[in-house]
């Protein structure tokens, strides 16, 4: 999914593992080395070497956590190692299908500045774009940053892993065949990986929010779109192709409403932010539409049409508990933000729609970084950009 013109680098087998251990560590806001070993399958003497090279080189540092209390043993502190942010710096661009969000960072995905602009991104993917490194650059002149050394763009569309390309008809039909990396490569002359949104945000959770404690979860973005990431065994998965989560487009038996796709019943036609912003319009005539924040919604009407949101889209991944059997069903996007009416809903079609023991054994909860997740994803993507050499 990487475009860039430099060859990558080739690593000896220790260094790969070196680096491996590295990226795990990374993406962690503090791991002890024997949950290394865990996590990555290798020996308890090939990570304590492997550690302690990172430890010498400075790139993480070593600190302790708290005893770990009666009956655990004897309660000596653990040690906890943590990446070490490095001097470069890296760019995010979170496309959404009615705005875009900008950050910079450091490579362990820590926000420097960021942005976000309303613009009709579906329909206009060349100003979009043009925008989006406009505002980039901003950020850059702002905290005096002269150059970037990598960036990551989400769009909330399916993309070819192989190539990099937004590949639709239907879903960003005016980005189809669009290398979003490459035109951003071409505008700042940096270094760009593209993904899609929900992956990003799954990515965002499982570094710094929701995720961090479990490595299978599903992750599902519920804006004006909704789309899905899924984390298993610790890392993204993207499927074959890397299409894996285009969840928006899954029948609604007995649903009239008209999806973009032109099919009825779409699960983003019946849940995602126009369409409860409609309903919510409807019984509110009162309230100003440009000005309306769903999380500060509390009657009895509209905790009504968010809960019934909620219990449709659990309904709908009540099946993929069943098939992928996670720990966590982690809600993002506005919809996952609107607070305890919506992801109330989802839980309890979950509960009753999942098979036990998957059902109890799946916590749903929203997103800890709210409509943030993509945007902190897409900074470690480009950080992992940077750190491989790629």
């Amino acid at each position: 999914m990487i475009v860039s013109s430099s060859a990558p680098e080739r690593l000896s087998p220790r260094d790969r593992t070196r680096e491996d251990v590295f990226a795990s560590i990374r993406s962690s806001r503090g791991v002890t080395r024997s949950a290394l070993a865990r996590v990555t399958g290798l020996s308890s003497s090939t990570v304590g070497h492997a550690v302690a090279r990172l430890l010498a080189d400075g790139r993480i540092v070593e600190g302790t956590l708290s005893a770990m209390g009666r009956g655990t043993g004897s309660g000596r502190r653990a040690a906890i190692l943590t990446a070490v942010p490095g001097a470069a710096r890296v760019g995010a661009i979170d496309f959404g299908h009615q705005h875009f969000r900008v950050a910079i960072g450091d490579e362990v995905g820590h926000v420097i500045g960021e942005r976000d602009v309303r613009l009709n991104v579906d329909d206009s993917p060349v100003a979009g774009l043009d925008a989006a490194c406009e505002e980039i650059e901003r950020l850059c002149d702002r905290h005096g940053i002269p150059r970037l050394a990598g960036i990551a763009v989400g769009v909330p569309g399916p993309v070819e892993h192989a190539t990099g390309i937004v590949r639709t008809t239907t879903i960003l039909s005016n980005w189809s065949g669009m290398s979003p990396a490459r035109e951003v490569e071409n505008r700042l002359g940096v270094r760009a990986i593209v993904d899609n949104d929900a992956i990003l945000g799954a990515m965002g959770e499982r570094h710094q929010g929701a995720g961090e404690l479990h490595d299978y979860f599903l992750y599902v973005k519920a804006a004006h779109g909704i789309g899905a990431g899924m984390v298993l065994a610790g890392e993204p998965y993207r499927g074959g192709t890397g299409f894996a989560g285009e969840i928006g487009h899954a029948h609604i038996a007995g649903r009239p409403e008209l999806c973009r796709c032109g099919s009825r019943g779409c699960l983003e036609a019946v849940v995602s932010v126009p369409s409860v912003m409609e309903q919510i319009f409807h019984t509110h005539p009162q309230l100003d539409e440009e000005k309306i924040d769903l999380a500060t919604l509390t009657d009895s009407v509209s905790t009504r049409v968010l809960n019934e949101a909620g219990r449709i889209l659990g309904g709908a991944l009540a099946d993929l508990i069943n098939l992928l059997n996670p720990t966590a069903l982690i809600i993002g996007g506005e919809l996952g933000s609107s607070g305890p009416a919506f992801i109330g809903g989802v839980r309890s079609s979950v509960n009753r729609f999942a098979q036990m023991p998957l059902a109890s054994a799946c916590v749903v909860l929203p997103a800890a970084l709210g409509t943030r997740a993509e945007l902190i994803g897409a900074l470690v993507l480009a950080g992992n950009l940077v750190q491989s050499g790629n």
